[in-house]
């Protein structure tokens, strides 16, 4: 039993979605967590005993939005495929088939205690692709794979203007790229009801519509498959997005929000989640002209479901956690702080019935921290991916050590 069953015993729990438990025990078995309990609980003969006396044991965190292994550090041009920037509307092209498991932010991520990342295309694009749900450890991207695909990706505001403007092609504009968008909708819109008029009438009467990449992933967006993930800084982009999501019926995510503060209201009745950040940067556009460490805690405060991301590399995809704690700094409560990255991003990305929070059933993606992960002393010391250790910090060479997948 030894071999797929540890109880992580002693420590200070905090599973996320329930309350902490001092000196309590976290069991996994084979891959997932078989049980939560208080300081009496006495795990099962055979089990390995990892004693966590004065650890704070917590699920592994989520980056909803990054570019981790598409977008390679210390590779150059060599290692950046973020961007497909060959025609404006790319629904089809898919993050999982650019994503090198090879690289070094992996390790970084695990070393910050994320084990999970929605890795996002580009926002050169009006539509810029397929993102996908992936573990943060693995020999091949397709081992890694949670959710594939886990959204598509949008973008309105200064990006896909400047490139698309500076060739002097369409779109140049705020409102080209809108229409872009709505364009690519309205074709989604007649190629679902050509196959719905053919699944209706004799097969005799003419060949089949021709399959077309673009059209089918805009398919599953318009039949709320997967959500909409709409790159947006300012507030009238925002409202942009919220106006095209109304007209067309899908499900909208807010990634960046800068300016969501300014609508949270809106945002909020609308119920639609805004992935905030990244918050360690400079105001290096316009469009981060009202970047602040206090807009997380402002839209928390008006009823808006939050998740915190880095923008890898934008950020340090290990400095997510650091993000969390001066946003507190500044506003956010301590509660809210740690679901934005851990079940809120889980539910962002449709994978909360397996990750984001420690419970019974869900997978054994743990990590056991020096003390409290909002303290920016703290380290993660050990981290369990699928209940399986793929990482410990070892003290006398003061660095961390990864196992090889």
């Amino acid at each position: 039993m030894a071999s797929n069953s540890i109880a992580i015993t002693g420590g200070y729990i905090v599973p996320v979605e329930g309350e902490p438990i001092d000196g309590g025990t976290v069991l996994l078995v084979d891959g997932k967590i078989a049980a939560v309990a208080g300081p009496d609980f006495k795990p099962p003969p055979g089990a390995d005993v990892v004693d966590a006396a004065g650890k704070w044991v917590l699920p592994g965190f989520i980056d909803a939005h990054a570019h981790l292994g598409v977008h390679e550090e210390g590779e150059g041009w060599a290692g950046s495929d973020t961007n497909e920037m060959t025609g404006p509307v790319q629904a089809h092209v898919r993050a999982l088939d650019a994503i090198n498991p090879a690289e070094e932010g992996f390790r970084d991520a695990i070393a910050g205690g994320v084990l999970a990342v929605n890795v996002n295309p580009g926002s050169g694009n009006p539509i810029g692709g397929q993102t996908v749900a992936i573990r943060c450890w693995g020999r091949t991207v397709d081992d890694m794979v949670l959710r594939e695909p886990a959204g598509l990706k949008s973008a309105l505001g200064e990006n896909p203007k400047r490139v698309y403007g500076e060739r002097k092609e369409t779109p140049a504009t705020r409102l080209g790229t809108a229409a872009v968008i709505r364009a690519a909708f309205t074709d989604a819109r007649n190629y679902i009801a050509k196959q719905d008029f053919e699944k209706n009438t004799s097969s005799e009467r003419k060949e089949p519509t021709a399959r077309d990449l673009k059209l089918e992933a805009l398919a599953r967006v318009l039949r709320r498959e997967i959500p909409w993930r709409q790159h947006c800084h300012r507030a009238d982009d925002i409202a942009t997005a919220m106006r095209i999501a109304d007209e067309f019926g899908y499900q909208l995510v807010i990634d960046h929000g800068t300016e969501a503060h300014l609508i949270a209201d809106k945002i909020a009745a609308a119920g639609i989640p805004v992935i905030i950040g990244p918050l360690f940067t400079s105001r290096s556009k316009v469009e981060l002209r009202n970047r602040s460490l206090a807009n997380p805690g402002r839209l928390a405060a008006a009823g808006v479901t939050i998740a915190i991301t880095t923008d890898h590399p934008v950020v340090p995809i290990h400095f997510l956690i650091h993000q969390a704690t001066l946003a507190v700094k500044e506003g956010l409560d301590r509660e809210t702080a740690l679901r934005a990255v851990t079940i809120n991003p889980a539910g962002i990305i449709g994978v909360a019935d397996r990750l984001g929070s420690l419970s019974a059933g869900k997978d054994a993606d743990v990590v056991v921290w020096s003390g409290d992960p909002l303290d920016v002393m703290s380290r993660a010391e050990v981290a369990y991916i699928g209940g399986r250790e793929v990482y410990h910090y070892d003290y006398s060479a003061r660095t961390g050590v990864h196992v090889t997948p």
